[in-house]
């Protein structure tokens, strides 16, 4: 069976490509070019596997949380692609791709990820690995799979779960290390800053094999933080 995966959420873009068990990825960080690049690299895997995408038999998609503008691309290019083709789609967790990303570069079977974002906060979720290798997200003391949270308070949502310092992975870690360094194992700057549509390959196959696939106007992004309050510059009052 063949597999899309599609990832805009944060800096890094990048595209995977299942056909009989081979994948073909592409992975960049361009910031400020997702909606130039994406299109692109999916046209060029299709071509370097030799299929349409309508030989596809499923579409998995990075869902958040992440840049808000990324995610939407994301989402947006998903869902005309899967509009075009009639695909089912999924979306993955771009914290729960870094957790997965973990155990398949390095074996980790117990992840934090964070993601800076922003104004002061970050973007956060505890994962272990099932019975299906597949990384798991876990709800911590405030009952969330994952949260935007400030960094100082981060710890308290682990304090009931997590008694001992576990692998991090993402970008949230150098952006707050004075909070956030004593609750990761690995010492400086993670090796996994970003998801991969590679590793969403493999949350979201199981996933779209298990049924959970949606049709493509049910594709929604999550963005954890759903609302963004402006402070206000003096004399904009």
């Amino acid at each position: 069976m063949n597999y899309l995966a599609i990832d805009a959420s944060t800096e890094a873009c990048s595209v995977a490509l299942q056909v009989n068990n081979k994948i073909y990825s592409c992975y960049e960080l361009c910031p400020q070019s997702h909606s130039l690049q994406l299109l692109p690299m999916v046209d060029k895997l299709l071509k370097e596997a030799n299929i349409t995408l309508s030989q596809c038999d499923g579409l998995i998609f990075g869902r958040g949380p992440g840049s808000f503008t990324g995610v939407r691309i994301g989402v947006g290019v998903a869902q005309g692609l899967a509009f075009a083709t009639d695909l089912p789609v999924f979306g993955v967790s771009s914290l729960q791709a870094m957790a997965q990303l973990a155990f398949i570069k390095a074996k980790e079977t117990k992840v934090f990820a964070t993601i800076d974002a922003r104004m002061g906060e970050v973007y956060n979720g505890y994962f272990e690995l099932d019975q299906y290798n597949i990384m798991q997200a876990h709800r911590l003391a405030d009952q969330q799979d994952e949260a935007v949270t400030e960094p100082a308070l981060v710890h308290q949502r682990l304090d009931e779960i997590v008694t001992t310092p576990v692998y991090g992975v993402g970008t949230g870690w150098d952006a707050y290390p004075r909070h956030l360094s004593s609750l990761k194992t690995n010492v400086g700057t993670p090796e996994i800053l970003f998801p991969s549509a590679e590793a969403m390959l493999v949350i979201g196959i199981a996933a779209l094999k298990r049924g959970e696939g949606v049709n493509a106007e049910d594709a929604q992004p999550v963005y954890v933080r759903d609302t963004v309050s402006w402070k206000k510059l003096p004399g904009k009052e």
